[in-house]
């Protein structure tokens, strides 16, 4: 009687064990690794949402400073151009603003009558939503033939700000209050730059404020005739 012998190859238990260990190694490395770019991923989320309103912040800064309207001589007080910064009053405000410029940065639409030079306003106002925070506001004024009180539309630009201050650059030192509408003023023209200093609220107060740089390039008014001559 012959006897039949299985010579088909099998694993051990030894390889068993050492492939079961093997891809538990694995999957414990694939695990890390996802594990660490969802981190990571929720870190540049929060990075990238803290930073956007700031941005967007400083993209309506830069725009508004940028298209600012020269100061001119004229009789009318609204549409002279007035540019103020500091602790100033404005029109249809309550409170104290930051700045007061006009700019050229209105919207033209078919169904709106009024002009592209429009007020803009740069405010601290208390938060509605958490309790002792304030807001840093945006009001931008239409209508600058105004009679009465002004309409202003209040746009919200920060949450959470400790502070803001606006300085102006005169050619050689930086000044924290300008006003061309002040005719004891020897600042009766556009600053030719303009800084904004940010600080947020629960930040340490010892590091650097967010800070914004904005040249300003316009024509400076004057008070000169220019005379001609005729010859004959």
């Amino acid at each position: 009687m012959k006897i039949r012998t299985n010579n088909e190859k099998a694993f051990t238990l030894v390889e068993m064990i050492l492939a079961i260990g093997v891809a538990a190694l694995v999957l414990i490395a694939v695990n890390a690794v996802l594990f660490t770019a969802l981190h990571l991923r929720a870190v540049t989320t929060d990075v990238v949402d803290a930073a956007t309103p700031v941005d967007q912040t400083f993209t309506f800064l830069r725009r508004d400073l940028q298209c600012v309207v020269t100061p001119t001589n004229g009789t009318s007080k609204f549409l002279s151009g007035t540019f103020k910064v500091g602790t100033v009053s404005s029109a249809g405000i309550s409170e104290p603003v930051a700045a007061e410029i006009y700019t050229a940065t209105g919207a033209l639409s078919a169904s709106s009558p009024w002009a592209d030079i429009q007020r803009v306003t740069y405010e601290l106002k208390n938060s509605t939503a958490v309790s002792g925070q304030r807001d840093l506001y945006r009001s931008v004024t239409r209508n600058l033939l105004y009679v009465a009180t002004p309409e202003i539309s209040d746009q919200l630009m920060l949450s959470g700000v400790e502070s803001v201050k606006f300085s102006c650059y005169d050619g050689s030192r930086w000044l924290d209050a300008w006003d061309t509408s002040d005719a004891t003023s020897v600042n009766t023209n556009l600053p030719l730059a303009v800084r904004v200093e940010i600080h947020m609220a629960g930040n340490d107060q010892t590091l650097e404020p967010i800070r914004l740089v904005v040249p300003i390039d316009s024509v400076a008014r004057t008070n000169m005739v220019l005379a001609s001559t005729t010859g004959n």
